[in-house]
C-alpha cells in the first residue's frame, strides 16, 4: 500500500463527511457550515492546499440545491406567491413589502416589485435578487 493511500485510510473517517453528498437538510446545513469555515481559512488564496476540497464541497452543495432548492422560473409575483405558500406566510407576515393592499396588487400582477421590496425579499428568503426580476415571456 502506498504512503498516500495509507494516510488516506487513516484519516478517511474525518474526510468522508466533507466529500459525501448531503441526504438531509441537516447534512446540507452541516456541509454548508463546514464549507464556510473552510473558505474563511482559505481566504483569497487560489492556490491554497485545501482549495480543491472547497471546490468539491461546493459542487456537492450545488447539486443538492439544484435538486431540493430549485428556484422557480417565474415572474416575481409568482415567485413571491410560491415562497409564501412554502413558508406558510400570509400577506400580514410581510410588512417589509408594504400594506396588505400593496401585496395583493403584487400577487395579482397589477403592481411590480420595486427595488426596496426585492432587496427585502432577497434578504428574508436568502435568495439572489435576480429571481424576482424574471419576466414571463409571451407564448
Amino acid at each position: 500500500m502506498s504512503a498516500l493511500l495509507m494516510h488516506a485510510t487513516e484519516h478517511w473517517r474525518y474526510i468522508a463527511p466533507l466529500l459525501t453528498p448531503p441526504k438531509t437538510e441537516a447534512d446540507y446545513d452541516r456541509l454548508v457550515g463546514t464549507l464556510d469555515e473552510l473558505l474563511n481559512l482559505i481566504g483569497d488564496e487560489d492556490q491554497h492546499g485545501l482549495a480543491s476540497l472547497a471546490s468539491k464541497m461546493g459542487d456537492l452543495i450545488a447539486a443538492y440545491d439544484a435538486k431540493h432548492h430549485a428556484i422557480p422560473d417565474a415572474p416575481g409575483h409568482e415567485v413571491l406567491r410560491f415562497l409564501m405558500t412554502e413558508h406558510k406566510l400570509s400577506q400580514k407576515d410581510l410588512p417589509e413589502i408594504g400594506a396588505q393592499s400593496v401585496i395583493s396588487e403584487i400577487l395579482n400582477g397589477k403592481r411590480q416589485l420595486n427595488v426596496r421590496q426585492i432587496r427585502a425579499l432577497s434578504k428574508r428568503f436568502k435568495l439572489p435578487a435576480e429571481v424576482f426580476f424574471k419576466v414571463k415571456h409571451p407564448s
